[in-house]
């Protein structure tokens, strides 16, 4: 069976199942507070995400605090303890190899949150409406 170049479709199911499985993992791990580190056992973290490597030794896992607060301090926690994140991710996830973890924080809502923001602008909603635009006498 030829392999197929995931590089332009995506990610392969393998990589997104295994992904999904650490995201599950981790967010059991940083939701039991289990952490020496005392920015870690207060923080209350999401684990939106987890993009996988094609070789499967490489992970990053997108994270947010909750309500945003104190990102940074939180991410370098995690960057700090993350041979130990990775020996507990390695107890509950069976892997032939477990992959080391990288955190980055997960942008994605304040995308949105500006997309959103542009999208109600008075200006850009006129022009996105149709019935505007026939009013108006332009096509549409």
């Amino acid at each position: 069976m030829p392999r197929r170049d995931h590089s332009k479709g995506g990610a392969s199911q393998r990589q997104l199942r295994v992904g999904e499985e650490l995201r599950h993992a981790l967010s059991a791990i940083l939701g039991r507070h289990d952490f020496r580190d005392p920015v870690l056992e207060s923080a209350n973290v999401t684990v939106t995400e987890v993009r996988i490597s094609p070789d499967l030794k490489n992970a990053t896992a997108f994270v947010m605090p909750l309500a945003g607060e104190h990102a940074p301090e939180i991410l370098e926690a995690l960057r700090r303890g993350a041979a130990f994140i990775r020996s507990q991710v390695a107890r509950e996830v069976p892997l032939r190899y477990m992959p080391a973890i990288a955190f980055a924080l997960d942008t994605s809502f304040e995308q949105a949150s500006r997309i959103d923001a542009l999208l109600h602008r008075p200006d850009v909603a006129r022009d996105l409406d149709p019935e505007a635009a026939d009013e108006d006498g332009a096509p549409s």
